[in-house]
């Protein structure tokens, strides 16, 4: 895999990197057709600030390093010292938008996945833009529980330690019973005796999570509605 470190994106104010299959390097310098997914993920909260190599320390970006190879586009943003994801749905679509149109990536093969504080804005993004994702896959997360019914068109996929003390098991678990509850398409994947970042890694590292997400495609770009919107 090919990686490219970006400073400072002048539309997002993020930091992020890039990586792709080094088959796809002449591919995309040239602006080629393709269809190689694009996979987003979101960080914890320990990895944000100034410091890009942080980004390394868990999940897709730290099994890149490691020497994993996948067909798809990986775009890891860097979230600001001063917010959390769930701050942040403008900005991050302002990036996203910049990296599918700069790789040509298709509209039905945008994924998003996350972990902990990423985790928990793979929800918030998937809720905010509820037409948009292919299929998301939040990890050791927890969301709104009152919002799951803007998912209902969305493929979620839930991983989850049972021992995690930092984001309680019971709280992820509560969410996809709410999706499921909304009429939506959902599992979850329980990590037995893992706690908060064994189960993190074990989710990237050891299940078909990746693999899913570079398979998804979307069908259904029906506009679901806000939640109380007849109020508005």
């Amino acid at each position: 895999m090919i990686t490219e470190t970006f400073l400072k994106d002048r539309d997002s104010g993020m930091n992020y990197i890039i990586s792709y299959p080094d088959y796809a390097k002449e591919m995309i310098k040239k602006k080629g057709e393709h269809d190689l997914p694009l996979i987003i993920y979101l960080h914890g909260a320990g990895e944000r600030g100034g410091d890009v190599s942080h980004l390394y320390r868990h999940a897709i970006p730290k099994l890149i390093s490691e020497g994993r190879n996948y067909d798809a586009i990986f775009l890891c943003p860097q979230c600001p010292k001063e917010f959390i994801w769930n701050n942040m749905p403008e900005r991050f679509m302002a990036l996203a938008e910049k990296i599918i149109v700069k790789y040509k990536i298709k509209r039905d093969r945008i994924a998003l996945t996350g972990s902990s504080m990423g985790g928990c804005g793979t929800l918030e993004m998937g809720t905010v833009y509820s037409s948009f994702f292919s299929a998301i896959a939040p990890v050791a997360s927890e969301g709104l529980l009152w919002r799951c019914g803007k998912l209902v068109n969305t493929p979620v996929y839930f991983y989850h330690g049972d021992k995690d003390d930092s984001v309680l098991y019971e709280r992820g678990k509560s969410i996809y019973e709410g999706v499921i509850k909304a009429g939506g398409k959902a599992d979850f994947t329980t990590l037995p005796g893992l706690g908060h970042n064994d189960g993190i890694d074990h989710a990237y590292r050891n299940t078909d999570l990746i693999e899913r997400l570079i398979k998804a495609r979307r069908t259904d770009f029906t506009r679901v509605p806000e939640i109380c919107e007849e109020w508005f």
